[in-house]
């Protein structure tokens, strides 16, 4: 990876489709300036990663979107089911939640990921977008849901809405234990279709991007997904999983955006 390379990130055809006053991508892990572990366009403020690299990654993709960092607003992510709106007056706060949405032009929203799900939503003829992070937590209790509901307050209309699942961890990459299915099938006995026995007894794989779709769907809003894999694929996003079964230290963190544009 190049230092001085500029990201690049991996786009929607239905978020494409939808508007050209929205911009957005899934960033992947090229085009920035960590080293080691982190190498590439790690944006994670919670990691070890040098604070400058970080910084500088993050002012990159703001000027992805033509704009200064000051406009990139993120959250601190807890694997909630929490959504914050976000106004011309955002002023860097990272609030403890899981999703954002805006109306305001020029304002990027971003969620960070490493296996957990990055949904970009945009209403276009509202110009209402919306941002989260749905690991298996977040999905299950609501954040989805919760992001839809913000964007109607701000005007959109759920029929309106589209929204694209990113990169995340595949379903030949996520095995599970008895106690992880038990809750799913408690919560919704047709859950079962989102697992397959593994090879190790009692345990099976899940498929995080085939639920979180299906919540969409359900949801009542036009929904896609990538269908990109972020364990199998390390030379273009990082995982928390991969680096778990490694040992390693520490992981970084890609990115994914979406911004009204001004006019």
């Amino acid at each position: 990876m190049q230092d001085d390379a500029f990201p690049s990130p991996l786009q929607s055809a239905l978020l494409t489709s939808a508007s050209p006053s929205i911009a957005h991508g899934f960033f992947t892990r090229e085009g920035g300036v960590s080293e080691g572990v982190y190498e590439g366009l790690n944006v994670g403020l919670g990691s070890k990663d040098d604070r400058a690299h970080v910084e500088e990654n993050r002012s990159r993709i703001a000027a992805w979107f033509g704009q200064p960092v000051a406009k990139l607003a993120t959250v601190h992510q807890i694997h909630s089911p929490d959504v914050v709106t976000v106004g011309h007056d955002y002023d860097g706060t990272r609030s403890e939640a899981d999703a954002l949405v805006t109306m305001a032009p020029g304002i990027v929203l971003g969620v960070l990921s490493a296996d957990c799900g990055p949904i970009l939503f945009a209403d276009p003829q509202a110009r209402v977008v919306g941002a989260a992070h749905a690991g298996w937590k977040g999905a299950l209790t609501g954040v989805l849901e919760n992001t839809i509901s913000a964007m109607i307050k701000l005007g959109a209309t759920r029929g309106n809405i589209v929204a694209c699942l990113g990169p995340s961890i595949g379903p030949g990459n996520y095995e599970v234990g008895p106690e992880f299915v038990e809750r799913f099938l408690a919560h919704d006995s047709t859950y079962t279709s989102f697992f397959t026995p593994s090879e190790r007894s009692g345990h099976a794989m899940f498929d995080l991007p085939g639920l979180t779709v299906a919540r969409l769907v359900a949801a009542g809003v036009k929904a896609e997904k990538l269908g990109l894999c972020t364990y199998e694929d390390e030379a273009r996003f990082f995982s928390y999983r991969r680096t778990t079964h490694r040992g390693e230290p520490d992981y970084g963190r890609q990115i994914s955006a979406i911004s009204i544009r001004e006019a």
